[in-house]
């Protein structure tokens, strides 16, 4: 698929993947004017007429479905309910109207949330329903693996092009760093940062640090994404990440080191770890479209704390 001859409507597009993925396709060509993003204040993608006359305003060949509700663990623990429906109105009306419209291509970015909770590492996609989902963001997760059900429904009885793709926790630049809602990287910086400058003498972490996780530098999800849909057209979900994996103790204490905080680390165990592992087999990304990361850890994560810094008033 040519990009550049698409209408492309990015739901999500001003958030922080949005925000890259829109960079992203400029840089490959597509013009400003094509890249389409309907806010939240103009269409509540919730809301089934709101997406029929999104669909109807905008008029686009391509969809990528990024907007999600979603936070860390504390979120997820008191939104379930939320999370649930908003996830699943959203995905379950764009995709419905993506087949009333005859829609060129649907991509549907889920969650690595939807693997069950003792996936063997490396994450492998025919894995995906060897389980259950980790209890704390198992109705986020169950919600986007149900759209990868609609999705290969739809590609056999109606003919839509719709691709899965399964990023893993992404961190970089214009993350959010609100400590209420954010995830485990920039919630550290944050705190880090703050405690430096304020000379604290100890910063409290959540859980007890034997959890793992992979981190994926948002540039480069952005580009997978943009060459996934411009070259991937198979039913299959594909994972996207860099197929690395570090503890939360040792990420802690990299951050720790990279922000320059040399005062306690407080481990408040009441607070759960989440799902123990998180790794992906990242095979399927380069065999089927020749997608690899390219943005080491160190890297991106220096990258992420000199963007915090720089804008955090």
């Amino acid at each position: 698929m040519d990009l550049t001859e698409q209408r492309i409507v990015v739901t999500g597009g001003a958030g922080f993947l949005g925000r890259h993925l829109q960079d992203e396709l400029t840089s490959r060509g597509v013009d400003e004017e094509s890249i389409l993003v309907p806010h939240i204040d103009n269409y509540d993608l919730t809301r089934e007429a709101d997406v029929a006359r999104m669909y109807d305003d905008m008029e686009p060949t391509v969809v990528i479905h990024l907007a999600a509700e979603v936070g860390g663990i504390g979120a997820n623990r008191d939104n379930p309910g939320r999370f649930f429906y908003a996830n699943m109105a959203m995905g379950l009306h764009l995709i419905e109207h993506a087949r009333l419209r005859d829609l060129r291509k649907f991509v549907q970015v889920g969650t690595i949330c939807a693997y069950p909770k003792f996936t063997p590492v490396p994450f492998k996609e025919e894995d995906l329903w060897n389980g259950y989902p980790e209890e704390t963001n198992a109705p986020y997760g169950v919600a986007k693996k149900a759209l990868l059900v609609m999705l290969q429904a739809y590609r056999d009885q109606y003919g839509l092009n719709g691709i899965y793709l399964l990023p893993v926790n992404l961190y970089g630049p214009g993350d959010n760093f609100d400590l209420q809602t954010s995830h485990v990287i920039p919630a550290l910086i944050r705190k880090f940062v703050e405690a430096r400058d304020a000379g604290e003498q100890s910063v409290t972490v959540w859980g007890t640090g034997q959890a793992s996780r992979e981190f994926f530098f948002v540039e480069d999800c952005a580009r997978g994404i943009a060459t996934a849909t411009e070259a991937y057209d198979e039913p299959e979900p594909v994972n996207l990440g860099a197929g690395f994996e570090i503890t939360i103790k040792d990420l802690v204490e990299t951050i720790r080191e990279m922000t320059g905080f040399d005062g306690e680390i407080v481990w408040d165990t009441s607070k759960p770890d989440g799902q123990p592992r998180r790794c992906l087999d990242v095979s399927r990304a380069k065999e089927r479209f020749g997608f690899q990361s390219e943005v080491s850890f160190d890297d991106g994560l220096q990258r992420t704390i000199d963007w915090y810094r720089e804008h955090r008033a």
